[in-house]
C-alpha cells in the first residue's frame, strides 16, 4: 500500500527546487503569491500541508499543475497516517457481497 521510505513534504521541494536556486526567501515567495509570510514559512518548514488555494497559487507561480502539489501533499500525508498509526489495521473488512447480491436484482433489464 505504501512505501516504507517517508516521501518529501512538499515545503522541502519549494525550498531545494525553487527557493535555494532562485535565491529567493520565502517572504519573496509570499509577497509573490499573495499569502501571508508565517503561511509561507510553515510549508516552507515543513509544518504545514498544500491546501487546493495554495496549490493553485504555486501551481501559477512556478508553471506547473495544482494537481501536482496536490498529490505531493496527498503521498506525504497517507505515508504519514499509515506509518504513525498502527489502529487503522484491526479494522475488519465489511462483507460488501450483500450490495452486489442487491445490484444484480434490482438492475433494470435492458
Amino acid at each position: 500500500m505504501t512505501t516504507k521510505r517517508k516521501p518529501r513534504h512538499p515545503g522541502g521541494l519549494i525550498k531545494r527546487q525553487y527557493l535555494d536556486p532562485l535565491e529567493m526567501s520565502s517572504t519573496e515567495l509570499a509577497e509573490t503569491i499573495n499569502v501571508s509570510r508565517k503561511t509561507m514559512s510553515e510549508i516552507v518548514n515543513e509544518q504545514a500541508g498544500i491546501t487546493p488555494n495554495m496549490a493553485l497559487r504555486l501551481s501559477a507561480a512556478f508553471q506547473t499543475t495544482p494537481e501536482l502539489w496536490l498529490n505531493l501533499q496527498q503521498k506525504y500525508d497517507l505515508w504519514c497516517a499509515a506509518n504513525e498509526s498502527e489502529t487503522w489495521k484491526e479494522i475488519s473488512p465489511i462483507n460488501l457481497q450483500v450490495c452486489y447480491s442487491n445490484f444484480q436484482v434490482n438492475r433494470p433489464q435492458s
